[in-house]
């Protein structure tokens, strides 16, 4: 039986709200997201210690709008309200928004705390935030303090004492906010008084009862990709299902350089029953000329079923496990009222059997954690991610050929060496060698061409919700371009360290 949930969170749609519950397990408590519709119904059977209302895309005064959920009142427990949650909380107790081009905030902000205030325990003042918001607080409500303003005056906090409601402007949960972790906990342990219950090994044993709970004696079909989520879950369900479980990879044609030997390796590592399927022809023809980036996505999903399909008939299968992360299903739209960024070819799909997803409250650190914790290799447990369509998404604006996966193929076979040489690889979060569609005038020996470029993007991240551009050192640089523009096809090298936002990732 799952424990009780000590921190209710209520998504009202921001695409941070799985960040919040990421980080409030970092801080080693458990909670529950849950829609504002559900509010009431969760609250009859449960008394959580403390409740955090999210962000939001709304602005309080649109129409159909996320209310404030009255009933979490009743509960007398502490209150937190990030951004939206601010608003919803500065409306309801009778204070005033107002929306000025002024007052929006986007990015790196800065906020200068009034009083002294628990929430606020150990942070000096000023500190560097997360702001990402078009209304603010003109007016705090009767009987609320303003704990918190920016260099301009805009209010960034609020308190109640007696009420115990506390509402900021900024996001705590995202890294860029320096102290942010730290002002989560003073809600957490000094004002809620929760206590730390959240442990990988507890996670692994819950997956593996519930899964188990529901299979039964069915069995199991799963994509085994190389990639750290599918290969954990295939790692911790493997004892518990032994030949009732099985691990196929789609040869999709889009895989990097050797990675077809090395998902073989894993599979043989974890000792799970593992087929090969060889299905470039049938992604090629679905994808054929397609260049928008959405629009391939969702072609190579329906490819993707289509295959998997089959798999499950030939197998028996009668349940689908799906290596789904909190991640993917936010950027899919698929929580709460978030809205899309980019679909994923492992959510939202109907399938011929029932589906579980054990990892959907997950974020990447955390299936880390648990890979980490069931004894897997570091290089399984630590392997950059790599999307779902592979190479097709890694080529922009022209078709994703077999010609041009093979030149992104090489490109980034030849980046990821030089990395791996110069030692700074592992510091990577993630690495992206995509190929540019935009022709551009180069020289190749005498002769004029026009050629296609390669750009370079690594990123350094902690849950990939948000994060930063790294810079290569000129050396670096200098041998990347000399490197890769040896390729006959390729002209130009250009190197992208745009963050996350206003870019994602992936360039699709």
């Amino acid at each position: 039986m799952q424990k009780e949930k000590q921190i209710l969170i209520i998504d009202f749609g921001s695409q941070y709200t799985k960040v919040i519950g990421r980080t409030v397990g970092e801080l080693g408590v458990l909670s529950a997201i849950i829609a504002p519709d559900k509010v009431k119904d969760y609250l009859e059977n449960t008394t959580p210690k403390a409740i955090i209302l999210s962000g939001s895309n709304h602005s309080v005064t649109d129409d159909n709008a996320p209310q404030f959920p009255v009933e979490i009142l009743k509960k007398k427990v502490p209150i937190l309200g990030i951004c939206y949650g601010l608003h919803l909380i500065a409306d309801y107790f009778g204070g005033q928004l107002v929306s000025f081009m002024a007052d929006k905030e986007y990015g790196p902000a800065q906020i200068f705390l009034k009083e002294e205030n628990t929430l606020f325990k150990d942070i000096a003042s000023p500190q560097n935030v997360w702001a990402s918001h078009g209304d603010s607080v003109e007016t705090a409500p009767e009987g609320f303090s303003i704990i918190a303003t920016s260099d301009t005056g805009t209010i960034e906090a609020i308190a109640h004492r007696t009420k115990r409601i506390w509402g900021i402007q900024f996001h705590p949960e995202v890294t860029q906010t320096n102290h942010g972790k730290q002002l989560l906990s003073n809600f957490i342990f000094d004002i809620a008084n929760c206590e730390k219950d959240f442990q990988a090994r507890d996670i692994i044993e819950e997956i593996r009862k519930e899964t188990a709970a529901k299979v039964g004696d069915g069995k199991v079909i799963t994509g085994l990709s190389g990639g750290v989520d599918s290969t954990t879950l295939a790692a911790i369900l493997a004892p518990t299902f032994g030949n009732n479980l099985l691990a196929v990879c789609i040869d999709t044609g889009s895989f990097r350089e050797n990675e077809l030997a090395e998902i073989t390796e894993t599979a043989n590592t974890i000792g799970v029953n593992f087929k090969i399927v060889d299905a470039k022809d049938v992604f090629q023809k679905e994808i054929g000329d397609c260049t928008d980036a959405e629009e391939k996505r969702k072609r190579f999903k329906k490819a993707y079923k289509q295959v998997f399909e089959n798999e499950i008939t030939l197998f028996g299968a009668d349940f689908i496990a799906q290596g789904t992360l909190a991640t993917d299903i936010i950027e899919s739209g698929a929580t709460g009222k978030a809205k899309l960024i980019k679909s994923h070819h492992n959510v939202g799909l109907e399938w011929s059997v029932p589906e579980v997803k054990p990892f959907q409250n997950l974020f990447k650190y955390e299936v880390r954690a648990l890979a980490k914790e069931i004894g897997l290799p570091e290089a399984i447990a630590q392997r950059q991610p790599f999307p779902g369509p592979g190479l097709f998404v890694r080529i922009v604006g022209v078709p994703s050929t077999p010609k041009h996966l093979a030149i992104v193929r090489w490109a980034d076979h030849q980046v990821t060496e030089i990395l791996k040489k110069h030692g700074i690889y592992t510091d990577i979060s993630q690495l992206i060698v995509a190929l540019m569609g935009t022709m551009t005038v180069g020289i190749k020996g005498d002769d004029r061409v026009y050629k296609p470029s390669i750009v370079v993007r690594a990123v350094k991240t902690v849950d990939f919700m948000t994060l930063k551009g790294i810079y290569f050192s000129e050396e670096i640089a200098f041998e990347i371009i000399e490197t890769v523009t040896k390729h006959p096809e390729i002209v130009r090298v250009w190197f992208d360290s745009t963050p996350k936002p206003p870019a994602t990732t992936e360039m699709e």
